[in-house]
């Protein structure tokens, strides 16, 4: 008997709480839409609720950047199916806009790099400065080139910091990722750090080290700022360099030094010199790029 009561203190109090919900206009027109009868719909009261709220954020709702909704671009969606309440989350028109747009990261890998480099674009390259005028040809040209097919050598760009050397490639590669070409960016001295790191899972170095020589595009970002070893100038620089050698596959770089001094870096590991060594990283790189050096404003300090 006290079971009984219960269950029907339950129903009252569902009966009340959806009679004060359809007095919110956005609530009301949602349930009225939903063909199903109103005791099963009254069971999801506070879940429709949750989903008037949203559809309500959604009418007033201006950019992605403005979403009030619990997850972003999405929008709590009631369905019924089979004779039951569903409840999905369903894309926003921003969103769906937003991943059309953004499609073009899936083609580039990016290992610990600024955020700002998935956004560069020709468009918003800076052409305040004549000193850019060289490297903008040159990418303008290499990004026309290879668009037709044709073989190009990719570019070392040196120069002073902060003077947008890794977002000049960085808007070139995602141009072409724009046309589902497949590239990779990696901050050279955190993926020497994180390959070694990688040791004792031998499937997961051999993945990365070897993506890394075979994607169709690399640039390899701040070359001369790692730690270096001989393990990392010739077991993984140079067999990376040789394969992309080999097989004609463009190669970048962006760093501080000039390719001699880069040379005089690479010679030194562990307090020992070897000349020799390093002139062989250096006439790969020679062979793989043209050298262009950018002094330039230091907008990361303005």
């Amino acid at each position: 008997m006290e079971k009984l009561k219960v269950n029907k203190n339950n129903l009252n109090l569902l009966k009340v709480n959806y009679a004060k919900a359809l007095e919110d206009d956005t609530f009301k027109t949602l349930v009225d839409s939903l063909e199903l009868a109103s005791e099963k719909k009254m069971k999801y009261t506070t879940r429709l609720q949750e989903a008037s709220l949203e559809i309500n954020n959604c009418s007033n709702c201006s950019s992605l950047l403005s979403c009030k909704n619990s997850v972003k671009g999405f929008c709590l969606t009631p369905k019924v199916i089979n004779n039951s309440l569903n409840f999905s989350y369903q894309k926003c028109s921003y969103q769906e806009e937003n991943e059309k747009v953004n499609k073009y990261l899936n083609n580039i890998y990016y290992y610990e790099v600024p955020t700002v480099l998935k956004t560069a674009s020709f468009k918003n390259i800076y052409k305040d400065d004549a000193k850019r005028l060289e490297i903008i040809k040159k990418i303008k040209a290499f990004y026309d080139n290879y668009k037709k097919g044709n073989s190009v050598k990719g570019i070392y760009l040196n120069g002073n910091f902060g003077s947008g050397k890794s977002y000049l490639i960085g808007a070139l590669f995602n141009e072409l990722a724009k046309l589902d070409y497949q590239s990779a960016i990696i901050y050279f001295p955190e993926f020497l750090r994180s390959l070694k790191a990688s040791f004792n899972s031998s499937i997961e170095y051999q993945e990365r080290f070897e993506y890394i020589k075979k994607v169709p595009l690399l640039l390899i970002d701040d070359i001369g700022a790692e730690k270096l070893t001989d393990w990392a100038r010739d077991e993984i620089l140079g067999s990376i360099l040789q394969y992309r050698m080999d097989f004609n596959l463009p190669t970048f770089f962006t760093s501080n030094l000039t390719i001699n001094e880069l040379e005089n870096h690479l010679q030194i590991t562990n307090g020992v010199t070897d000349k020799v060594k390093a002139r062989r990283i250096i006439e790969r790189i020679k062979y793989l790029t043209d050298e262009i050096t950018l002094i330039s404003i230091n907008r990361r300090s303005e």
